[in-house]
């Protein structure tokens, strides 16, 4: 049997009670479904920092490299200093969020079923920023053939696994026509290599108004790096809010799987957050883990997260942002007992 080193990182704010949530889960996984995890912890963020004088230490680096895949809860003000360096680190090209309508959740429509693809290493979020004395500031952005080539292969590719099959490349190649004309030529150029998924283009402000007009219409999106943190965050609030987004960040070799939200040092410690954007993150990595080795008890298990997710919600068991009362730790019970069955 597999054994899957996991590097887990509880992170800030929230992220601890996420995470006791997302293990009771995990918990149900090892047990019911014969998969084998042996979680090692891995300490990064605000509080680290505070401790430790490192919001990412060489040690927890060390346990990272030395696992299958990470497991990360949100962290605060040095999200820079540990997500966006892990994704540099460990090239992990491709965000991967997969927004979907819930049932007994409050959704803009029942049949939303969208999921962007969005280059993860460059664009402004490179951070290559620069003042020129006092009054003049730049921002370098920055896009590269290569990475374009990836996202857009990664985003045909999801979208052939897909009941819709459709592309939507999201841009604003008409004002930024060196950068984004290259991104729309590589999507433009990959698409004839796959005949048989419907392919279009949307400028970025045009794409924020349909998200909210026709939800519905859209399959897999392929942005550049800012557009796609802006868009999923906004498509997020249209099945329940960003604690029902769960997100992946793949390159080909290694990933890592977060909740797409911040820490929300607001509500930290009260039990009220949402563990469904950590739990779905989680399933997302058994996932991913059972198409790299090929372990069916893999797959089986997340999908199995997926149908009792669905069937505590049907049930009633909700949190607070989502319509309910129930805690976060008593919502990963529920799921977690809808998992044993």
């Amino acid at each position: 049997m597999n054994e899957y080193k996991i590097s887990l990182m509880p992170g800030d704010g929230i992220g601890p009670e996420l995470t006791e949530a997302t293990l009771k889960i995990l918990d149900v996984v090892q047990e019911n479904f014969d998969v084998n995890l042996n979680i090692v912890y891995a300490e990064a963020g605000d509080a680290v920092l505070k401790k430790r004088g490192a919001a990412l230490p060489e040690d927890s680096l060390k346990t990272i490299r030395e696992s299958h895949a990470c497991l990360k809860g949100p962290v605060g003000e040095t999200a820079a200093d540990v997500i966006v360096k892990l994704r540099l680190l460990f090239d992990l090209y491709a965000n991967v969020r997969p927004l979907k309508a819930f049932p007994n959740v409050p959704v803009a429509r029942p049949d939303i079923d969208m999921i962007f693809v969005r280059e993860n290493t460059e664009d402004v979020y490179k951070g290559l920023e620069y003042s020129i004395g006092n009054d003049v500031t730049v921002c370098l952005r920055v896009i590269t053939r290569q990475n374009c080539e990836r996202i857009a292969k990664r985003a045909f590719e999801t979208a052939k696994l897909r009941q819709k099959k459709k592309v939507t490349a999201i841009h604003k190649a008409n004002v930024m026509r060196i950068t984004d004309g290259l991104f729309k030529r590589v999507c433009q150029e990959t698409a004839k290599n796959y005949p048989d998924i419907q392919y279009n283009e949307m400028y970025v402000d045009a794409a924020t108004m349909h998200l909210i007009r026709t939800p519905q219409e859209f399959d897999v999106l392929c942005t550049c790096n800012m557009f796609g943190d802006i868009l999923s965050d906004e498509a997020a609030q249209l099945i329940g809010g960003l604690g029902m987004a769960p997100g992946a960040n793949i390159g080909d070799n290694f990933a890592l799987f977060e909740p797409i939200h911040g820490s929300a040092p607001d509500i930290a410690g009260k039990q009220l957050a949402n563990p469904l954007s950590m739990i779905l993150s989680a399933k997302m990595m058994l996932h991913w883990l059972g198409e790299r080795f090929n372990d069916l008890k893999c797959l089986k298990a997340a999908e199995g997260i997926e149908k009792a997710t669905i069937q505590t919600l049907i049930n009633g068991t909700t949190v607070p942002d989502i319509g309910g009362k129930a805690s976060t730790l008593q919502m990963a019970q529920a799921i977690a007992a809808a998992l044993k069955n």
